[in-house]
């Protein structure tokens, strides 16, 4: 169990009859690059076995993915999105500290999105370290990333295109950058996030979603004898 917690930021993964499973995606966002030693980390080939394991346990009813993440690297996160996005489970997602960069599509991936009163999310484009050739290919390929992340997110969320382009391309709020951020209640007032909310609030939302298919299975089940 020791091991779980420090690997894997959860006990007996996958082993216990519990009906709901909580995830933890903290720090940055590692993907197939590895990032410095001394950094807190979510590694992406850590996450999507889990979710795997968690797809194929009848006994889990609803994942808590709670977040509290710096950002990182956007294939590997928007990898982790769609895969919980396409999670047969109910899925809510919780806020914490904050979800900013890749991490606003994690945030929206859920069946149903939480943010804590003092959370942030930082809404911004695309950005790469290193080497970058000054060709028209290059602008091509951080157009098209970029279009895959808003597409994903106003396809999660409530937020339109246009409000989350203005929001991504600010020029008022980051001084030595152009994006925005979002405060708790914000979040909730653009629809990319459902309701400002805590950890209570997540977990009786997810027990109301694992009760309400009961009781539509029971009324199907009930349906089919009557007939």
């Amino acid at each position: 169990m020791v091991e779980d917690i420090k690997q894997l930021g959860t006990p007996n993964l996958g082993l216990d009859n519990k009906e709901i499973q909580c995830i933890t995606i903290i720090g940055e966002i590692e993907g197939h690059m590895m990032s410095a030693p001394q950094k807190k980390t979510t590694k992406y080939e850590h996450i999507i076995p889990q979710l795997y394991a968690i797809e194929e346990n009848p006994n889990i009813k609803g994942v808590l993915i709670i977040l509290n993440t710096v950002g990182g690297d956007v294939e590997a996160g928007l990898a982790i999105s769609e895969l919980i996005n396409s999670l047969s489970k109910h899925t809510v997602t919780l806020v914490l500290g904050g979800s900013h960069s890749i991490g606003v599509p994690l945030a929206t991936s859920g069946d149903y999105s939480f943010i804590a009163p003092t959370a942030t999310m930082t809404i911004h484009p695309i950005r790469m370290n290193g080497l970058v050739i000054g060709v028209s290919e290059t602008f091509e390929y951080f157009r098209k990333m970029q279009q895959r992340i808003t597409d994903f997110i106003t396809r999660t969320s409530g937020i339109g295109k246009e409000n989350l382009n203005k929001l991504m391309n600010s020029r008022d709020e980051l001084v030595n950058d152009v994006g925005s951020v979002l405060i708790g209640k914000e979040a909730v007032e653009y629809d990319l996030i459902n309701e400002v909310g805590g950890l209570k609030d997540a977990i009786e939302h997810l027990k109301k979603l694992i009760s309400d298919e009961k009781t539509d299975e029971k009324t199907d089940e009930n349906s089919q004898e009557n007939k």
